[in-house]
């Protein structure tokens, strides 16, 4: 019971890391709004950690990249709560690894929509909200924004994008909300299991995964939204810092040249 009655929203909250949050956040007590595109495995999710308790989960369906849907999660969202306490922007997209050459420029702005804009849009929404409650934003962003990434150019933009706008939006709320920003690195979830389905080499795709870090496995989502509550529920004297989440994957040399 880290964090009893305190309402959250975690979007792209079906599945991996955003269902990872919806699980820890209720299990500390929280009342969680989460959202996602696919209804009957929004409601299966919320079903069982509800179930679960001590908190609670509420599923409610939207595209982040709608205006007039982001505007109905947070209005749902007060109608049943009342407050606003935490937003996880966890939603995204990683785009197929090809290089620069391959990627149009509606790919690009594609790809800004989801991952950049929605977060911006749904902080300037919530704000107002957090500022009464002195909340927390949580954005999920990539440990690649920090080192890079092989044939990822429009996917590690926009997680940089999300690091620096972390860092500004913290500086101006101060006074009243903190944001921070995680990164993760290598955790399992179901996009990686995708990637080792179409893999010609499904075992070696999942080992190559397991040892980029130095623990030899992979990270959990519940690890992932573990970290989230800590920011939310103890970090008081934190805020505008990026924490990442890796296992060690960006530790030591590496073979560089391909």
């Amino acid at each position: 019971m880290r964090y009893p009655d305190r309402v959250t929203i975690v979007t792209g909250g079906t599945k991996g890391i955003g269902e990872g949050c919806v699980e820890v956040f209720a299990g500390a007590g929280a009342h969680v709004v989460f959202c996602g595109l696919e209804p009957d495995l929004g409601a299966a999710v919320a079903e069982r950690v509800t179930a679960a308790g001590p908190g609670s989960a509420t599923f409610v369906r939207c595209d982040v990249t709608r205006q007039e849907e982001r505007e109905a999660l947070l209005s749902q969202t007060l109608a049943r709560r009342g407050r606003l306490d935490c937003l996880i922007n966890n939603a995204g997209s990683h785009p197929p690894h090809r290089p620069i050459d391959a990627f149009t420029i509606e790919d690009f702005r594609a790809i800004l929509e989801l991952n950049v804009i929605s977060p911006f849009a749904l902080c300037q929404a919530a704000l107002p909200h957090l500022r009464q409650s002195g909340g927390s934003i949580v954005n999920v962003a990539s440990l690649v924004a920090t080192i890079g990434q092989l044939h990822a150019t429009t996917y590690v933009a926009t997680k940089g994008a999300v690091l620096a706008f972390t860092k500004a939006l913290a500086v101006d709320e101060a006074p009243h909300v903190r944001v921070n920003s995680v990164s993760p690195g290598n955790v399992f979830t179901p996009l990686w299991q995708e990637a080792i389905d179409a893999s010609p080499e499904p075992a070696a795709t999942r080992q190559a995964g397991e040892e980029a870090q130095p623990f030899g496995r992979m990270g959990t989502p519940r690890e992932v939204g573990l970290l989230c509550l800590y920011l939310a529920a103890d970090a008081t004297f934190t805020t505008g810092v990026d924490h990442i989440i890796s296992g060690g994957a960006e530790l030591g040399y590496g073979r560089k040249v391909r």
